[in-house]
Order: C-alpha cells, then structure tokens, then sequence
C-alpha cells in the first residue's frame, strides 16, 4: 500500500505540472494517456538533474541527428544564452533495417537519409511499439525524386523495417525531452539522419558510390551544424537539399 501512495504522489505531481521550462513556468502535459504520463513520470526528475548540471533546462528546444553506420542517435537542446544546441545524450539504435543509401521505395526496409521535421502531430503516444513519433518521410525532396514510403518512425520495441527502434527504456526518455520541447513552444523539432559521421575521411572512402553526390548534398548540412552548432534551415532547389 505505502510503494501504490508512493507512486500515485509522482503519478499526480507529473500531471499537474513539468518543472523546468522558460522563466519556471509549468509545461502542462496532455493526460489522455497514461504510457507517455507515466513513462515522463518516470524518466523526467533523472533529466532534469542531468540537464541542470550542464546548464540546460526541461522543454527547451531539442534536436537530434542519427548515423546510421554507427547505429547512434545524437540529442541535442538549445543553451539558453548562446542559442547554440548543446550535446545531451547519444542513445544507441538497437534495431535498424537495410544498408546505407536513402530509402527509395515502399517495402525496400531502408531507413531514409536527409532532413527531416517532427510537430507534435506526429508524436504517437499509443503507439503499438511502446511509445514513438513520425520523423516525416517522404519529404519535398524526397517525393520530388520520386521516392515512396510512409509511417517512418523512432520508437521502442527494438524491431524495425525501415524506422529507428530504440529500446523502450531510450525511448522514453528521447520522447519525453521531444514532447517537452512541443508544449513548451517548439513548433517542430528536426531530426537529421546521415549515413555515417560524413568526416572527410568517410567521403574519401565512400567516393565511387552511386550515392556519393547525394552523400556530398547531405555533408553540407552536416558541415554546417559541426560550424556553428545551430541546425540549418533546409530548403529544396533544383532538387537538392540548399541550407542558410
């Protein structure tokens, strides 16, 4: 009975409110599902401690960039004074189909390469695979190249077919940082994925692919965010990915 009070009390401080946003004022959360409630309920005190040591606040601005070759997804949240995203935590991908290159078709089990943004409506709270949101394959460049596929996901459950599957522990933390940032105002959050670390070393090993002009498209986006540590505005001209 005292452990069921112990983690009603938790369970009811997190739906009133998430401590840490701009100026303290309370993220109010949306209580028509309990498995994000309480997975943030959960992870959210261990976060903030985290953040808080690194001068870093709950539900400010996040993004987040995978490597495919490394099986690693990067999380990174905006400093409040320098306005540059700082690196949080790197989460190993646990599962994660096809090989390196763009995904091309419906059905071909690649995990898409390119900028991508996620708005709160595709957050997935219910989702079968614990907890997950849509990273927005296709985008415009990749319709405007003619490439198919749909319900391009991050989640838990560690099985994939063309999506990034995390385990349900990781999850629950990269949602919860991501929703955070939504209710607090972050309109979209980006999430990028490459390849590999496109490093001059791996575009030298990698010329001769047939991928190698779109991998040198995505390295200028790449390049940019290593600069200056602010991710870039993506546009589409010509049919390549064009950066400010």
């Amino acid at each position: 009975m005292q452990l069921f009070l112990v983690i009603c009390v938790a369970s009811l401080t997190w739906f009133a409110c998430c401590k840490g946003a701009e100026n303290s004022m309370p993220i109010m959360i949306d209580t028509s599902d309990s498995r994000a409630a309480f997975a943030a309920a959960k992870v959210q005190p261990n976060l903030e401690k985290c953040l808080t040591s690194m001068g870093l606040f709950f539900g400010d601005p996040v993004y987040l960039r995978a490597f495919k070759s490394e099986k690693m997804l990067e999380l990174f949240v905006r400093h409040r004074t320098t306005k540059k995203y700082t690196h949080f935590r790197t989460y190993r991908i646990a599962a994660m189909s096809g090989e390196l290159g763009p995904k091309l078709a419906e059905g071909d089990h690649q995990v898409p390469e390119g900028f991508y943004s996620v708005p709160p409506t595709a957050m997935n709270p219910k989702s079968r695979y614990h907890l997950s949101f849509n990273i927005g394959y296709p985008n415009i460049f990749d319709i405007m190249h003619q490439r198919t596929g749909s319900a391009i996901m991050v989640h838990g459950n560690q099985v994939s077919a063309g999506c990034l599957a995390m385990t349900d522990e990781k999850i629950e933390e990269i949602y919860t940082l991501c929703a955070a940032a939504h209710r607090a105002g972050q309109a979209y959050f980006k999430i990028d994925i490459f390849p590999a670390r496109m490093t001059d070393g791996w575009m030298g090993d990698a010329r001769g692919n047939l991928n190698e002009k779109f991998w040198q498209n995505l390295k200028e986006g790449y390049d940019i965010f290593e600069r200056n540590h602010v991710p870039p505005e993506v546009s589409v001209v010509g049919g390549r990915y064009q950066f400010q």
